[in-house]
């Protein structure tokens, strides 16, 4: 372990920057022969911190080729989003993904995947249709049945190392953006109101709703009356977002946490989660982003991604009482449902919250391509 501001950070004993499926193929007997602990890294984004370890961290953010024919764009598993964003742009192409221009495709694709055309489109997971994995014993395979089910939607680095992966893409439409700024006194009655017309807007509105200190931000794409930019470029958009989104906060001990609802959070609820917000510290968030639309289109077998009958997703973030207490008192309204890609280290049963109908089933490709379990890590199948 390295310190760094009086914060612990992981350090690797062998870090292999990879370029090609064979390079994966031999960081992994490499992890294997010495019997060091393995860590797949694509962006590095991972809020858990699971694309750290202190054995081999294997990093596929040279496999950054981005490649468009017939419809579909061929990725390698480290590509950016702002890359694979720039490459489509000119054929009026992109993919469903989010906004984070350095996020690697690969963590956000496997573990499902949200973003401001998803209503319209779906899940990113949703718009996989192959991929190249390197297996536990360093086969190279191309992923169909059951494991390339798995691998929409069940989150990284459970069954495989992917290498590449195979989308559809989706016309880039022309976008209005708005990012609208209220008090925080408001946020009692904001929230009411959101939670009963986003997840039931037109399907290209894709409007979220930030609780932060600073107050209320309501952001997103689509058209808020006198509030909306004109319409631009879909890539322009995206730049759009990235860079007039609700402003980074300055955190140094934060937990996050998620869950999925289908039914409104009565009003007695929220006034007591504004309250604690009110009441609390530091910097903190609650972060209610729209389903509905093609998000719930899809049956939740059809893909490992299971909510697919939830209105919208809360996550949660700050000091960890904060957000312990957040989740005590909007937990009894939601789902049980949490997001993989916001991996929570503190659920009390992780794999159901993550994985709903589709666990056991999801149990089975693990047996069946990991035996061994050579993917694992705290959470995993």
């Amino acid at each position: 372990m390295l310190k760094f501001g009086g914060v612990e950070v992981l350090r690797p004993a062998a870090i292999a920057r990879c370029a090609t499926a064979q390079d994966v193929t031999e960081a992994l007997a490499l992890a294997r022969r010495e019997a060091l602990p393995l860590a797949v890294r694509s962006g590095g984004h991972c809020f858990a911190g699971r694309s750290s370890t202190t054995g081999v961290l294997i990093d596929v953010g040279g496999l950054d080729h981005v490649a468009l024919g017939d419809g579909v764009v061929t990725v390698g598993a480290g590509a950016r989003l702002a890359a694979i964003y720039d490459a489509l742009a000119p054929h009026d192409r992109t993919i469903a993904g989010g906004c984070g221009a350095t996020v690697g495709i690969a963590g956000l694709a496997l573990g499902g995947g949200l973003g401001v055309l998803g209503r319209r489109h779906g899940l990113t997971c949703d718009q996989v249709i192959g991929a190249e994995v390197v297996l536990a014993d360093g086969t190279v395979v191309d992923a169909d049945g059951d494991l390339l089910w798995a691998l929409r939607g069940a989150g990284g680095g459970q069954f495989g190392i992917v290498t590449r992966l195979a989308l559809k893409t989706v016309p880039a439409p022309p976008t209005t953006c708005f990012h609208v700024t209220h008090p925080l006194a408001e946020a009692p009655a904001l929230i009411d109101w959101w939670q009963r017309v986003a997840p039931d807007a037109p399907e290209e509105t894709a409007a979220s709703l930030v609780v932060r200190p600073d107050g209320v931000h309501l952001f997103g794409v689509g058209d808020i009356d006198g509030a909306t930019t004109p319409a631009m470029p879909y890539r322009e958009a995206k730049r759009w977002l990235n860079e007039n989104g609700p402003p980074e906060q300055d955190a140094t001990d934060e937990r996050s946490k998620s869950e999925f609802f289908r039914d409104l959070i009565p009003g007695e609820t929220i006034a007591t989660l504004t309250r604690h917000f009110a009441h609390g510290s530091g910097a903190r968030e609650l972060d209610f982003s729209p389903w509905g639309g093609a998000y719930n289109r899809t049956p939740p077998d059809a893909t490992a991604f299971p909510h697919r009958d939830a209105r919208f997703l809360l996550k949660l973030t700050g000091p960890p009482d904060w957000v312990e207490r957040a989740y005590a008192i909007t937990h009894p309204h939601g789902t049980g449902g949490a997001y993989v890609n916001f991996p929570d280290p503190y659920l009390d049963d992780p794999l159901t919250a993550y994985h709903g109908v589709n666990l056991e089933r999801l149990r089975e490709v693990k047996v069946t391509y990991d035996p061994g379990n050579v993917f694992r890590f705290p959470q995993s199948l």
